[in-house]
């Protein structure tokens, strides 16, 4: 069992599950249901068997399933049924509306050639299951934390004494170099040395576009910073590479999904 889902358990059970003890004969079996309550892209089905033994899969991460859709059965005794459902549920429920979050990203970009990232905005000690979700929805996974990827962020820059500093000092590493540039002077002092991906923060679709003409194909191009449903597909048209979101993993909100039990 994955730490989290044991943390999830000992958090939600404690010392034992007291209604379901008092009420549900020990021998009693049972089945039951999962079950999409709203049109939905569903995402951590991969849990479920941490959980239960006997287990049917209707879906798999990434599809998509309407209103009253089955996407999983189990069965087994009543009592673990209903223990655990409220754990099965917060797992998919959240990680469902990363995944249908992030698929209207992508759906709102298709046929631009940009590719929507997520970030490292995500709850804690869920980063792996979250990006996870991100990905069921089609959205490419940025890194996956401080470990593997150098990002060169303004404080970097700060740190570093500025943007030569930041990048000569980072290519001691063999990590691929991304940094962030704020304004033209410090554009175009990252060209000159060298810089192969850019990070824009906080620029109009008219900005963005001026920038990335500047820029001229010399560089990758990442924009980030105030991108929503509403203004994605005019950031994807500017001709970058990529749009990062962190509200795909920091304000996805969790689907409606029930569970519903049947004695055996």
């Amino acid at each position: 069992m994955t730490p989290i889902v044991r943390i999830a358990l000992e958090e939600d059970i404690g010392t034992g599950d007291l209604t379901t003890q008092a009420c549900v004969p020990e021998s009693q079996q049972a089945r039951g249901r999962f079950l999409a309550r709203e049109p939905l892209v569903i995402a951590g089905l991969g849990l479920l068997p941490e959980l239960y033994d006997s287990i049917t899969l209707h879906k798999r991460d990434g599809d998509r399933c309407q209103d009253n859709e089955i996407i999983a059965e189990v069965s087994g005794p009543a009592r673990t049924l209903l223990t655990y459902e409220r754990v099965a549920l917060n797992f998919l429920q959240r990680l469902s509306g990363v995944a249908t979050l992030a698929r209207q990203f992508t759906d709102a970009v298709q046929g631009t050639g940009c590719r929507v990232l997520d970030t490292r905005k995500t709850t804690p000690g869920m980063r792996a299951l979250e990006k996870a979700a991100a990905a069921a929805g089609g959205v490419t996974n940025h890194r996956m934390g401080l470990f593997d990827a150098i990002l060169i962020k303004n404080n970097h820059i700060s740190a570093a004494g500025g943007v030569r500093n930041a990048i000569e000092h980072a290519r001691t590493s063999p990590h691929d170099i991304e940094i962030e540039v704020r304004t033209r002077a410090e554009l175009h002092e990252a060209l000159d040395c060298g810089a192969k991906h850019l990070l824009l923060d906080n620029l109009s679709p008219a900005e963005a576009r001026q920038w990335i003409a500047e820029i001229g194909g010399r560089a990758r191009v990442e924009l980030s910073g105030g991108i929503n449903l509403s203004n994605v597909r005019a950031y994807a048209e500017t001709g970058a590479d990529f749009v990062s979101v962190g509200a795909i993993t920091h304000s996805a909100r969790a689907m409606d999904i029930s569970f519903r039990l049947e004695l055996l």
